[in-house]
């Protein structure tokens, strides 16, 4: 059974970093896609980044804050957060593709706050 577990979310405060990370288990492929999207309360799901064969695509909000890097052709996926904002208080979620199968993580709860 294929697992994401994500991880490393937290309380910061404004201006200050994070770093998430998302490990796959379970599964005898390695991702085409893997990524992380963001719900804040009252919002829908949105996406933050992908990198599909070591290309990254971003959110225009996050672009030059947010990096996303993986671990080789492991089924690893990590998101640094620099310079955070109250706006990007959300659950981060990390989301893996293989084919027509999606994966998605339970969440890590990310809070900006003074």
């Amino acid at each position: 059974q294929v697992q994401l577990v994500d991880a490393g979310g937290g309380l910061v405060q404004p201006g200050g970093s994070l770093r998430l990370s998302c490990v796959g288990s379970g599964a005898t492929f390695s991702f085409n896609v893997m990524g992380w999207y963001r719900q804040a309360p009252g919002k829908e799901r949105e996406l933050v980044a992908t990198i599909v064969s070591g290309r990254t695509n971003y959110a225009d909000s996050v672009k030059g804050r947010f990096t996303i890097s993986r671990d080789g052709a492991a089924n690893t996926v990590y998101l640094q957060m620099n310079s955070l904002r109250p706006e990007d208080t959300a659950v981060y979620y990390c989301h893996a593709k293989v084919g027509i199968m999606n994966y998605w993580g339970k969440g890590t709860l990310v809070t900006v706050s003074a």
